[in-house]
C-alpha cells in the first residue's frame, strides 16, 4: 500500500496528515480521518485539560486489533512546533534519568498526535512548572468495577464519594473511562506533594470500605474485586497518569472517556458513549468539567476519622 501524505493548514501551522482512510477501529469502520477529525471537533474543549501536563499517547499504528504501545517520549522527527519540556524520570524503567515530554497545548499538536494514531491521551494530576516537585492541582479516584459489578455499581459508589469529598469542602465531577468503570475529578489547590493527597484518598477509599464492605475494596489485590468496586486512590501518585476526558479508548468502537452529569448518575443512565455521541453531547452541555480548570482547596493533611453518611 502505498502511503497517501498531504499538507493541510491548521491554525495557520503547516501539519502532515497521511492515510486518512486508513481504518483503525475495524468494527466500526471508524478511520484515521474520523479520529483525526474528531480530535479536531473535540479540540476547544479538550485542550484546556491537556494543557501544561506532560502527555503520554497510547499509540496504535495498525488499529485497535493491532499492536499498540505506550509512548511518552517525543518520536524522532517531532515537528518544531510541539512544545517538549525535559522531566526528570527517576526510576524509569527505561533506565532513563530524564525524558523529552510532549505538551500539547494547541491543536496542531493534538491533531499530529492523532495523525501519530495516538488514539488514547493520558495525564498526571500535576501541571508543569508549578513547582519543582509534582504538586497536583487535580485530585482523581478511579472506580473500577469487578464483574459482576458494573457502571451501575460505579455509580452507586460514585454517590457515595461525591458526598463523603463534599464533608470536607471538595467538590467532584464524574466521568466515564471509556472501558468499563468511571473517574471522579476534583479540582484542589495545587499546593501539596503528591504523597499528601494520595494519602488523602487512600484515607477516604479505606473509610468508604468500612462502610460498605459488601459493595467496595480500597485493596489492589484482584481477587478482592469480583462484584466489588475498587476504589483505586493510587491514581494521584506523581508517576501515575489518568486517561483524559474526551479521550478516545482502544476498544472495539470508538468510546470515549466522557463527562456524566450528576443527574445522570442518580437516574441511573450511566453508559459508555462514542465520539458521535459525545460531539452530540459538547453541543448539548459544553464541558462539564470545565471547573477542573478553576483552583480548588487543600486536601486535609490528616483526614478527619468521620465515616460517610450511608443512606439507610
Amino acid at each position: 500500500m502505498v502511503e497517501q501524505r498531504i499538507r493541510v493548514d491548521v491554525d495557520g501551522q503547516a501539519v502532515e496528515l497521511s492515510n486518512l482512510d486508513k481504518v483503525l477501529y475495524p468494527a466500526a469502520g471508524f478511520t484515521k480521518g474520523e479520529v483525526i477529525h474528531y480530535y479536531t471537533q473535540m479540540g476547544p474543549v479538550l485542550l484546556p485539560h491537556l494543557r501544561d501536563r506532560a502527555l503520554t499517547r497510547i499509540r496504535y499504528p495498525n488499529g485497535v486489533d493491532g499492536p499498540s504501545f505506550f509512548e511518552k517520549n517525543a518520536p524522532g522527527g517531532t515537528p518544531k512546533f510541539v512544545r517538549l519540556e525535559r522531566l526528570a524520570t527517576p526510576g524509569s524503567s527505561q533506565g532513563r534519568e530524564t525524558i523529552d515530554f510532549v505538551v500539547c497545548d494547541d491543536l496542531p499538536t493534538l491533531v499530529w498526535v492523532a495523525n501519530m494514531a495516538g488514539l488514547e491521551l493520558h495525564t498526571p494530576q500535576w501541571r508543569i512548572g508549578r513547582s519543582k516537585e509534582p504538586r497536583p492541582d487535580l485530585l482523581v479516584i478511579d472506580l473500577d468495577p469487578g464483574a459482576p459489578a458494573g457502571l451501575a455499581e460505579c455509580a452507586e459508589v460514585a454517590a457515595l464519594l461525591r458526598e463523603r469529598l463534599a464533608q470536607d469542602g471538595i467538590d467532584s465531577y464524574p466521568k466515564t473511562s471509556g472501558k468499563k468503570g468511571m473517574q471522579l475529578c476534583c479540582p484542589i489547590a495545587g499546593a501539596q506533594h503528591s504523597e499528601i493527597v494520595t494519602g488523602y484518598a487512600k484515607v477516604v477509599a479505606e473509610q468508604l470500605e468500612k462502610a460498605e464492605p459488601r459493595k467496595i475494596t480500597s485493596k489492589m489485590a484482584k481477587n478482592l474485586r469480583p462484584g466489588k468496586v475498587f476504589i483505586d486512590w493510587s491514581q494521584n501518585a506523581a508517576a501515575k497518569t489518568t486517561v483524559a476526558p474526551y479521550s478516545l479508548r482502544a476498544q472495539p468502537t470508538p468510546t470515549v472517556s466522557t463527562p456524566l452529569t450528576w443527574d445522570e448518575i442518580e437516574d441511573g443512565a450511566v453508559r459508555q458513549f462514542t465520539a458521535t455521541e459525545v460531539l452530540d453531547r459538547v453541543a448539548e452541555f459544553g464541558d462539564l468539567l470545565a471547573p477542573l480548570l478553576e483552583k480548588g482547596p487543600k486536601v486535609p493533611d490528616s483526614p478527619p476519622a468521620v465515616g460517610p453518611r450511608v443512606p439507610r
